[in-house]
């Protein structure tokens, strides 16, 4: 029925092409109807005049009409005319690309033309790369793009990250329905209707050029809005077109590579993945530190080879990585691979075409360095900014020596955020966080006491042991009150006084609590195996017991003064993009780039978190044995003695969400930093 060379390329042209032909005829109909309306009224000033010359259209009525249609009918055709040059001549929006010639990838150039060979269709006049997972064919032959002549054939346009992360076979297999569209391309009425559709959609835009004046940018807006009119009836035939031809290319490509296009497809989704994290929480922090890496697409790599080591679903990806990559077919892939970089950081960052004194390239290996500390240091002196701004000082207690008063502190930032519970009904063994950032909870002095600090010594910001079971241990009598219900006394009637630093000096408190048992609370038995733990402490983990109906209904405690720096940050934070100086911008095929910007709204909440963790990272830097890092798939990281710090986060947000710093504390003993020294700023 159908000869060796294709089943698929016959029912590719029988199916596809043909749908795509007829849709693209339906287009041309628009124009062709947008005409008719255009001369209409001459051919009726053309009927009258032939009418008054035969002697049958004669009388004063007659010859006005044939004023008022002949004047309708110049100014109907000087607005067609001035629509049709605006239309031809406005210049189709173009990806912006990384141009490769020949010269600079032979060998891609010789697979893309083996492959047209292979599919009978012509082969691409150049190619390009994008930073992004995607490729098509982009036509570039209007007047208005010298280098292309008019009847070339279009432009393959691929995403970079294939490049580095496919192997060669598996790029041929991607790109084979891709090349394949280049068949429907040559067909006339499909380029046609293609290069009508183009410049209505260039005319739309012709309205939103700088520099016009008012006349006419007056009448650019009416030659836009008839653009419109006549684009929005031919859009839905355009992409029907679209999609004809589309599949098109995707039958006649089934005779290449189909087994390995099947195997590819799960790399390309898995390449826009990495690619998306790469950019997100990689790129976008060096960005906006005026720092951009110069090997993004060999980062796509890494991140890759990260996710295939953490996900089982992604296992034996990275095997592939023993053949041939297909950024081999380029003669400088590092030389490309820093021109995508520079391209990716426009598109989505709108930064400046080219290096400049505060937009230099940063190599992976200086990132830790150049990046994620120069981000938390810069951080952390912009929330003491703030805090200074609002005239909130250092909470008392001992100070190191040559220390100000003001030093840049990590005790300063929990001192602020710690928030006293406003539950005067709590249990006996509830914890009591001062606004001083002292908190008395179950936590010992033996492990809460920070490295070269004595057993037993006093800080303001140490929590103290004071539970209910500590004191009954301690000889403490029935009628007496429990600890956190006397602090809470005591604030009230001494706000002055810390409560904490009260219960430590208490005779009756113990420096240590090695007391010989822990008798269970008669009242809610099931947790004498950690008395002293702070989930368990006062039963806060049981809301619903019977005898606490009030705690079920409790509100979340209030942290007025984490709302406070929340917004004195935003404001400052938007202060400061104010005045950071703008980079010209440039033109994107859909407006001014950034095209596609990719800093998500964030609340204050979240920016003070992010400025809390940047401080807590500074702190952990200077005084412990912790160094800023990259991960492949978060960005920025801590790593604490070589390995990765993975639970500091729910700490942070604890602090600034609850006013609770007990987790943090914890995590600070943990890691051996020291919340009182000075931190180094930027």
């Amino acid at each position: 029925m159908y000869g060796v060379t294709g089943t698929g390329s016959a029912a590719g042209d029988e199916l596809g092409a043909r749908a795509a032909r007829a849709r693209a005829l339906a287009v041309l109909r628009v124009r062709g109807r947008a005409l008719g309306l255009a001369v209409l009224p001459a051919a009726v000033a053309v009927v009258l005049y032939a009418g008054g010359v035969t002697g049958h259209m004669t009388g004063p009525g007659w010859d006005a009409a044939r004023w008022v249609v002949t004047v309708l009918a110049v100014v109907v055709l000087l607005v067609a005319a001035a629509v049709a040059t605006v239309v031809a001549r406005s210049e189709p929006a173009v990806t912006p690309t990384v141009e490769l010639a020949e010269s600079a990838a032979p060998d891609l150039y010789r697979l893309v033309r083996d492959l047209a060979d292979r599919l009978g269709v012509p082969a691409p006049s150049a190619i390009a790369l994008t930073p992004d997972c995607d490729s098509w064919l982009e036509d570039r032959s209007h007047p208005t793009h010298r280098r292309h002549a008019a009847d070339e054939a279009p432009v393959l346009v691929i995403g970079s990250p294939f490049l580095w992360w496919m192997r060669v076979g598996e790029l041929r297999a991607v790109l084979a329905p891709v090349v394949a569209g280049t068949g429907p391309a040559a067909n006339p009425d499909i380029a046609a209707a293609r290069r009508f559709v183009r410049g209505l959609d260039a005319a739309v835009a012709v309205p939103r050029r700088p520099g016009l004046d008012p006349v006419r940018r007056l009448g650019a807006l009416g030659v836009g809005r008839l653009a419109g009119i006549m684009l929005k009836g031919c859009r839905g035939h355009a992409a029907e077109m679209e999609r004809g031809v589309a599949a098109a290319g995707s039958e006649r490509a089934q005779a290449v590579d189909y087994g390995v296009r099947i195997v590819a497809q799960e790399q390309v989704g898995l390449a826009y993945a990495g690619w998306d994290r790469l950019l997100t929480r990689v790129a976008l922090p060096a960005w906006r530190m005026g720092r951009w890496p110069a090997r993004l697409d060999a980062g796509v790599v890494s991140a890759l080879t990260e996710l295939s080591r953490r996900d089982r679903l992604a296992d034996g990806f990275a095997s592939r990585l023993g053949e041939r990559p297909a950024c081999d077919l380029l003669e400088e892939p590092g030389a490309v691979d820093e021109a995508a970089s520079l391209l990716a950081a426009r598109l989505f960052h709108g930064a400046p075409a080219g290096p400049s004194p505060d937009w230099a390239p940063v190599e992976w290996s200086e990132y830790a360095e150049e990046v994620v500390d120069r981000k938390w240091r810069a951080d952390a002196a912009r929330l003491h900014q703030v805090l200074d701004r609002l005239g909130l000082s250092t909470p008392p207690g001992p100070t190191p020596s040559g220390a100000a008063a003001e030093a840049p502190t990590l005790a300063r930032i929990m001192a602020h955020l710690t928030t006293e519970p406003t539950n005067t009904g709590t249990s006996a063994g509830t914890s009591t966080a001062t606004s001083a950032g002292t908190s008395v909870s179950t936590a010992t002095p033996e492990t809460t006491r920070l490295p070269g600090e004595a057993p037993g010594q006093a800080r303001a910001e140490a929590p103290v042991a004071a539970t209910a079971d500590g004191a009954a241990a301690a000889g403490t009598t029935a009628e007496a009150p429990a600890p956190a219900e006397a602090s809470a006394k005591h604030s009230a009637e001494h706000p002055g006084e810390d409560p904490a630093q009260d219960l430590a000096d208490r005779p009756d408190h113990p420096e240590h609590p090695d007391h010989p048992e822990h008798p269970e609370d008669p009242e809610h038995p099931g947790h004498p195996e950690h008395p002293g733990h702070p989930e368990h402490s006062g039963h806060t983990a049981h809301p619903d017991h019977p005898e606490y109906p009030d705690l079920a209904s409790d509100p979340a405690p209030v942290t007025e003064a984490a709302d406070a720096l929340a917004a004195a940050l935003t404001a400052q934070t938007a202060r400061e993009e104010g005045l950071r100086p703008a980079a010209p911008a440039a033109e994107g095929p859909d407006g001014p780039l950034p095209l596609f910007p990719l800093q998500p709204p964030r609340t204050g909440r979240d920016l003070l978190a992010d400025h809390v963790a940047a401080m807590v990272c500074c702190a952990a830097v200077d005084s412990a044995d912790a160094a800023p890092g990259l991960d492949w798939l978060d960005g920025p990281a801590l790593f604490v003695r070589g390995e990765r710090s993975t639970d500091l986060t729910p700490a942070v947000l604890r602090l600034v969400e609850d006013g609770d710093p007990r987790p943090l504390r914890a995590w600070l003993t943990r890691t051996g930093v020291r919340p009182e020294k000075p931190v180094r700023l930027v």
